[in-house]
């Protein structure tokens, strides 16, 4: 047992250094100059990486399934816009936003982890759908910067954040897995009463995973304030943010750290191009490959990959 979490333990490590690595030389990317939609589209993947690896903690490794994620993304993307266009510094403005997700998230989870079954999926559900009802009637439809904001727009500040970010996302989900924390949360996700039964605090570490999970998700969401011009208020909290982070992390793999990483790229770029070539036919596209990808391959690309690399070593003997 020892020497099969030490392997863990090396494994997420390696994924770790090479997918910090593989950021580390994103990081070289705007010094080539590149179009702006070049740079647009990486952003939207890193953006991705962080919101797919927040969803992952809670659901990956403490195996609470969150429906509301969008809430949180939408809390701290509010927060951080209004402090933002206020005159706050963008970096207060985000760290609110993150605090006020965080907040609310407790306590949708205090209540909800004391109960068995689906009602933590049915809070954050709800409550993602009355901050959007509430956002759309309340706020207005669009906002936009003010001119002299506009005039100092740089998309590359906006991108090495989004890579800092996704770098962040990545060091957090190493570190869980590797940890007794990541451990205790993935004994209550395998079996949350034997591992009660053995002195795991099973609502204490769903809610840690849930601070964390939401911390990332509003951050997230300031970053996406943060980046757009004209700004609709209650976009961040539509119900697709929480799919999206659903499906890219189903894609890759859940529960591991590389997954989330593969599923993002993989879904982002599938997306561009699904929806230039095939407008009306993407999303069915999606949930075609969404069911596929549950029914064979319910461990997504990185167990198709520990798949082929077992074929692979069988017909090599």
């Amino acid at each position: 047992m020892i020497r099969r979490v030490g392997l863990a333990r090396r494994h997420e490590s390696a994924w770790a250094i090479g997918i910090l690595v593989g950021l580390g030389a994103l990081a070289l990317l705007p010094l080539a100059g590149p179009r702006d939609n070049v740079l647009n589209f990486v952003f939207v993947i890193l953006l991705s990486i962080t919101l797919a690896q927040s969803w992952n903690i809670v659901a990956g490794y403490a195996g609470q399934v969150n429906l509301g994620h969008a809430a949180f993304f939408g809390l701290g993307a509010l927060v951080a816009r209004t402090l933002w266009i206020g005159g706050t510094p963008i970096g207060v403005g985000m760290l609110a936003g993150t605090v006020v997700a965080v907040a609310f998230a407790l306590f949708i989870g205090v209540a909800a982890f004391r109960l068995r079954g689906a009602y933590f999926a049915i809070g954050t559900l709800a409550l993602g759908e009355i901050l959007r009802s509430t956002v759309n009637n309340v706020l207005p439809e669009i906002s936009t910067l003010p001119v002299g904001v506009i005039g100092g727009y740089r998309l590359t500040h906006r991108y090495y954040l989004a890579l800092a970010l996704a770098a962040l996302s990545i060091v957090i989900v190493a570190w869980l897995a590797s940890s007794r924390l990541g451990l205790g949360m993935q004994a209550i996700r395998d079996d949350e009463e034997a591992a009660e039964a053995t002195g795991v605090g099973a609502v204490r570490l769903k809610l840690t995973a849930l601070a964390l999970s939401t911390g990332l998700a509003g951050v997230a969401g300031g970053l996406f304030a943060y980046y757009h011009i004209s700004y609709y208020p209650a976009h961040p909290f539509s119900p697709h943010w929480t799919f999206d982070a659903l499906l890219m992390t189903f894609i890759g793999g859940v529960g591991t750290l590389q997954g989330p990483v593969l599923g993002a790229i993989l879904y982002v770029v599938l997306k561009e191009y699904l929806a230039l070539r095939w407008v009306d036919l993407h999303l069915l596209i999606f949930g075609a490959l969404f069911v596929a990808i549950v029914l064979v391959l319910p461990g997504g690309l990185v167990q198709a990959a520990a798949r082929l690399r077992q074929l692979t070593r069988a017909r090599g003997r």
